[in-house]
């Protein structure tokens, strides 16, 4: 039912440009208040309350859409997410789809035959679960590939699958040693097997012919048409090149950028302190909705290849441990001096962290910034999370570190079962994902999908974060059920918590008179009683500034 306490209208009584009446509105204010009716004028809210409430704003040019119990949210905004690698994929041989090796068999056929003048076959989204050991062959490929160069990157993007022709064009052989931030898979002989992990892929990347500038903007618009039809209103990209850059800015410039994007400047683990300045200066090219305010620093791999950053070693198949305790890319003591001097300047660090012990190297950093230079609005988050130690967990919230989190893995899976757990053990396994204990310690959640690692809908999102099972299996038992979420909690990371991290907070986030009318219809109020699955969810309208960028034919 609608809140009689909620603001009606503003100041003015002028006609609305759009009202929307019968609407289950969640408005995600601070109280979570719910409202039935809500009007928009100049891209404003200007009214929230019951249909009576609004419908003196209804003019002759007023559009007035009646929903029928269809549940208004503020749009939804994704706290870490590669449109310009998404966009890229759909455009390339995408193996996202795929479920198994025969499938992306039949993808890069099929693709290779469609593409006969491509120099080499690009691409990506192969799931590392298909494959024995998560590592595909460059022979399997050579069969699917036998005349041009194939390199094509998995699905969480830390490896990469290479045929034989792109080995030899880089000149891998057994005589090439693994780079400090990587490894190459091997043959008994020592010879490339075909599955580049980490730093490894950047071995091939300087043969690989890159894209045209013309080839990013058409990958970024494929990218934005996709997540607005989800109702993705606003992102945070996590890894802005300055090819990328570019991209975004003659977006923003011809009026093509509808979606509010923040830009985390990438972090070359490569180079030093030096970058600061050029990050100041890369900082001022913000254009549009287009601006780049925060510093994007990978700490670590993953867990799958053995290259998270973990306190104590994996383990041996037969749970003997190793001496393998994973990647860290960047100097502890290092990386605090780096922080320290992007905190003062103003920029809010984005970390890369999936091992326990990279993410404490992330907690520890901020911790120096915050004694060298007091505390600051600049919202520093730390994304993925996927291993934390019990004892880090209190530390989000007395360091306000927001915990920037990608629900989709939470769940039990190839991945899981054959990649993960039996190399980290029963303890640290029981460490994962810890959202549910990140809540009851007083983080703040921000959500963020991790496209094309994963999938960019948030309603998938959040239904694995509330059930910790996956759509495909919902029968599941779930996955560490104590780290499960509430629907409201859930609903709050994808909007106004990823604001937040946005420092969109003031302008969106809810559904609240003043605030821009960035707003998202689903189909069904997902709290109702027989609503069904929350990732069956779909979205019909999506909102910026009252504009329709998405509209499906279901809502007539």
């Amino acid at each position: 039912m609608p809140d009689s306490n909620l603001p009606k209208q503003g100041a003015s009584s002028e006609p609305a440009d759009l009202v929307l009446l019968g609407a289950a509105v969640y408005t995600m204010d601070a109280a979570r208040r719910w409202a039935q009716a809500a009007a928009v004028r100049d891209g404003l809210i200007v009214a929230v309350g019951t249909d009576a409430d609004v419908e003196g704003l209804i003019g002759a040019e007023t559009e007035v859409l009646q929903l029928e119990g269809r549940m208004v949210l503020p749009g939804f905004q994704d706290a870490h997410i590669h449109p310009p690698t998404g966009g890229m994929n759909l455009l390339r041989c995408n193996l996202l789809a795929g479920k198994n090796r025969g499938d992306y068999a039949d993808t890069i056929a099929d693709y290779a035959r469609q593409h006969p003048d491509a120099e080499w076959i690009l691409g990506g989204g192969w799931s590392m679960d298909a494959f024995p050991g998560g590592t595909p062959t460059r022979e399997e490929l050579d069969a699917l590939v036998p005349d041009r160069p194939a390199f094509l990157v998995n699905r969480d993007g830390h490896g990469a699958w290479v045929n034989s022709r792109a080995l030899e064009l880089a000149g891998l052989s057994e005589d090439t040693p693994d780079p400090v931030d990587g490894r190459i898979e091997r043959w008994p002989d020592g010879g490339p097997a075909g599955t580049l992990h980490e730093g490894a892929m950047s071995l091939v990347e300087p043969v690989i012919p890159e894209p045209e500038p013309e080839q990013h903007e058409e990958a970024l618009l494929v990218a934005q048409s996709y997540l607005l039809s989800l109702g993705i209103t606003a992102w945070q990209d996590a890894c802005v090149t300055p090819e990328v850059e570019r991209a975004y800015r003659v977006l923003a410039a011809r009026g093509d950028l509808k979606a509010r994007v923040v830009g985390s400047l990438w972090w070359d683990r490569e180079r030093g302190e030096e970058q600061v300045a050029e990050l100041v200066e890369r900082r001022k090219s913000a254009a549009g909705r287009f601006r780049a305010t925060t510093a994007k620093i990978m700490l670590d791999g993953v867990c799958e290849n053995f290259t998270g950053a973990m306190l104590e070693p994996y383990l041996m198949p037969d749970g003997d441990p190793t001496t393998n305790c994973g990647l860290e890319f960047v100097d502890r003591e290092a990386l605090k001096r780096y922080v320290v001097q992007l905190d003062a300047e103003g920029f809010q660090v984005h970390f890369h962290a999936i091992g326990d012990r990279a993410v404490r190297s992330g907690l520890d950093a901020v911790e120096a910034a915050r004694a060298a230079n007091g505390w600051s609005d600049a919202r520093h988050h730390i994304a993925h999370l996927q291993v934390v130690h019990p004892a880090d967990l209190p530390r989000f919230r007395q360091l306000g570190v927001v915990a920037n989190i990608q629900p989709f893995w939470a769940r039990m899976d190839g991945y899981q079962r054959d990649l993960t757990i039996p190399f980290l053990g029963p303890q640290r396994s029981s460490w994962q994902y810890p959202f549910g204990s990140l809540v009851r310690h007083g983080a703040s959640l921000a959500g963020g999908s991790d496209w094309s690692v994963s999938t960019p809908n948030p309603l998938l999102e959040i239904e694995v974060a509330v059930n910790r099972v996956g759509p495909d299996d919902r029968e599941a038992a779930p996955f560490l059920p104590d780290e499960r979420l509430e629907l409201a909690t859930a609903l709050a990371a994808f909007t106004m918590g990823s604001a937040y991290v946005n420092h969109l907070d003031q302008e969106t986030g809810s559904v609240e008179v003043g605030k821009l009318a960035d707003l998202v219809v689903l189909d069904r109020n997902l709290f109702a009683a027989g609503a069904g699955p929350i990732g069956d969810a779909k979205v019909e309208l999506t909102l910026i500034e009252g504009e329709a960028v998405y509209r499906a034919s279901s809502l007539g």
